[in-house]
């Protein structure tokens, strides 16, 4: 490799050795370690602590990754232990975590000018999880201008909330971490020990907190395949009606607004229901208090970690459906975690088509690629192993019980941050398991995917074998 092809931000001669032996699934792997790193060591310092004494390393490194991996599990609170600069630096990570390591790299390279080659496009394609470096870079840029955009306007109704509550500055500072670990779908907080439990009928903050989390849940290139269709048609003449605009839109944009709609209107409704007449949770409540409080709770689940109501006290039903819901999670290229809307979707659909007798998988007349089914199972198939093991060594290694370890293992994996209230009781090694767990989550999604796609990219070609059936079910 010649020096000049040699990414912008590797360019020493170590780093040539690097980059010709790792693939870009496994330097991202790497940027994100260096943040953690980071992270854990600033958050050590005592400037970051209220107290101004050091905080151990362990503390530190949970809180560090769960921010970096925009998880939301704390160990200690987030708003009396830590110092301003202590916040400041779980912001930072936060926002690098939901943007992505290589956003970050590549908006640098954009501020400075310099040229981004073609590894590096490698990189962000992969971060980004899209399947062509064609017009990577502009579609960066968009997700940056978007990002700020819209965290800009969640602050900014956000501070109609705080700011006449802790004045001005103080305000717009917990108005604008809010914004950003919403939409990162982070779930940190600095309102106290019960999350937003103290606005649980506030309009404003529920509306806001709910919009930014399922806008950053969405994905990415969601964002940009929706608004170019809305422009399209508000151009185009009258004859152009929504349901024609609705089919111009890709095949992945129409089942992730299928699957998150379907997702959040059922979770509304079972919520509503399952505990209505729970005093501990939306029993006690008024009416308008219950609908903001259900409402939440079928958002909340999809990777974001905030909540309006305790969630211990859920009915075991309850429980059991937020469980399902963050081990589902968000969507693809988006902040995010879980195995994705899209995967759940897509193996929905061939169980469907399978029952019907079909032999392919066939959606609004297009057909889901066999390659697509079977990374689909992969990943899932993963997850379900991840999520079992961590569930069996926490059983050994905590005196928790089995529902809060499951809710907290899946919590982790699927980068949530909800909890059963067992964080901060973990012991070393299950503060370590989880920070594994929470890593694998934020990252084992997506470098699972890559590494299918290589693989199945470079199987192409092969010697064909002989089939022969076997017995299932």
């Amino acid at each position: 490799m010649k020096s000049q092809d040699t990414p912008g931000f590797l360019k020493t001669r170590q780093a040539h050795v690097i980059s010709k032996y790792l693939d870009p699934s496994q330097i991202l792997v790497m940027g994100f370690l260096l943040v953690i790193f980071i992270g854990t060591i600033l958050l050590m310092l005592p400037i970051s602590s209220n107290t101004g004494e050091a905080t151990g390393f362990i503390d530190a490194f949970f809180t560090a990754t769960s921010a970096v991996c925009v998880t939301g599990l704390a160990v200690v609170n987030t708003l009396a232990y830590w110092s301003t600069f202590g916040k400041i630096v779980i912001l930072i990570c936060i926002q690098i975590g939901g943007l992505g390591f290589m956003t970050l790299v590549s908006s640098l390279f954009l501020i400075t000018g310099k040229r981004i080659s073609l590894k590096n496009r490698l990189i962000m394609q992969e971060a980004l999880n899209q399947n062509k470096t064609a017009g990577i870079v502009r579609f960066t840029k968009n997700i940056i201008i978007g990002t700020l955009l819209v965290e800009m306007v969640g602050a900014f109704l956000l501070a109609f909330v705080f700011v006449p509550e802790h004045g001005l500055f103080k305000g717009m500072g917990y108005a604008i971490f809010h914004a950003i670990s919403a939409f990162c779908n982070a779930g940190f907080d600095i309102v106290g020990g019960n999350s937003l439990t103290p606005y649980v009928g506030n309009t404003v903050i529920n509306i806001t907190v709910m919009g930014l989390i399922i806008l950053g849940g969405l994905g990415f290139s969601v964002w940009l395949d929706t608004y170019k269709t809305i422009r399209l048609k508000l151009r185009a003449s009258e004859h152009f009606s929504w349901r024609q605009a609705f089919y111009k839109l890709s095949l992945h944009t129409k089942l992730v607004w299928i699957i998150t709609l379907a997702l959040l209107v059922i979770g509304f409704i079972f919520f509503f229901l399952a505990e209505f007449y729970n005093m501990n949770t939306l029993g006690a409540l008024s009416f308008k208090e219950k609908i903001y409080a259900s409402m939440f709770l079928s958002v909340t689940p999809r990777t974001a970690g905030f909540n309006t109501i305790t969630m211990s006290e859920l009915t075991s039903a309850s429980k059991i459906m937020t469980m399902l819901m963050m081990f589902i999670g968000g969507s693809p290229a988006g902040t995010a975690g879980g195995i994705k809307t899209v995967t759940a979707g897509v193996l929905l659909l061939c169980t469907l088509c399978t029952i019907k007798g079909k032999q392919q998988t066939v959606i609004f007349k297009k057909k889901i690629p066999f390659q697509i089914i079977t990374r689909a199972m992969a990943i899932v198939m993963i997850a379900v192993g991840v999520v079992m093991g961590v569930i069996m060594v926490l059983s050994f290694t905590e005196s928790a019980s089995f529902i809060e370890i499951v809710f907290e293992v899946i919590s982790a994996f699927g980068t949530v941050g909800l909890s059963m209230g067992i964080t901060s009781s973990l012991t070393f090694t299950g503060k370590l398991i989880i920070i594994v767990t929470m890593f694998i989550g934020r990252l084992g999604p997506i470098t699972m995917a890559v590494a299918l796609m290589i693989k199945q990219g470079k199987a192409k070609g092969t010697i064909q074998y002989a089939e022969e059936k076997v017995l299932v079910g």
